[in-house]
């Protein structure tokens, strides 16, 4: 399954006051100019707003392992239906459309139990935020049949989305039900806007999928929402 540090670096403009003389008279000196300081990137923006292990005690909080990715970029994901793509995108820790950033963070707190993937992807302008969220509210209302996506070698097929309420307020959330080696597992995801941002929460028990011998359904963890929409809004 995908990035980072952040540094602020302030640029000053220096000016010097230049004096010349005409007619015997001295010129006055040329009003020094304000300094400007730097403006944060898209990347770094996001890097400062990602919740960390001190923003989540008891948990772990890593970057994610290409080498375990469904796919590396959404251009790689094909859908059955193509109107499911923003779903399959969701629980794939992809960005939807194309944000100027976005990055990805895994939060788990112990071996067995669920880790909730946290996707955060800026937009430029902001209201293409609320139009990925309200494309994504339709994707859940239309795909509750299922459908199956694909990446290169890897397929993963849900048998059904069904509409959640979610734990923050305007979220759009849903579970989808994924069989794998004959057991149903129940995966939840939660996409929150805030401003021109838009932060995709997807839960899912690895470890039960991983040991094949029984169902999992993975719980959406409000401490984890919580904790990361309030950093982002800060």
């Amino acid at each position: 399954m995908k990035r980072a540090a952040l540094a602020v670096v302030s640029v000053l403009t220096l000016t010097s006051a230049l004096t010349a003389c005409s007619g015997g008279e001295d010129k006055p000196s040329a009003a020094p100019t304000t300094p400007k300081a730097k403006q944060i990137t898209p990347d770094q923006r996001l890097a400062k707003a990602i919740v960390t292990k001190d923003d989540l005690p008891g948990y772990n909080v890593n970057e994610l392992d290409a080498e375990y990715a469904f796919a590396t970029s959404s251009d790689q994901v094909t859908v059955d239906k193509p109107g499911c793509a923003p779903l399959a995108l969701a629980m794939n820790q992809l960005p939807l459309g194309e944000p100027q950033a976005d990055l990805t963070r895994s939060a788990g707190a112990g071996y067995g139990k669920e880790s909730t993937y946290i996707t955060l992807a800026s937009y430029e302008p902001a209201a293409e935020a609320g139009s990925l969220l309200t494309g994504l509210a339709k994707a859940v209302s239309e795909c509750g049949g299922g459908f199956t996506a694909k990446a290169g070698k890897n397929t993963t097929a849900y048998d059904s989305v069904t509409a959640e309420k979610g734990t923050a307020p305007g979220a759009v959330a849903f579970r989808a039900t994924t069989p794998f080696r004959g057991i149903t597992h129940t995966v939840r995801t939660q996409v929150v806007r805030d401003g021109d941002v838009l932060a995709v929460y997807f839960s899912v028990n690895g470890f039960a999928i991983a040991d094949s011998t029984r169902p999992s359904d993975a719980k959406m963890p409000a401490n984890v929402v919580k904790a990361q929409n309030s950093k982002l809004a800060r």
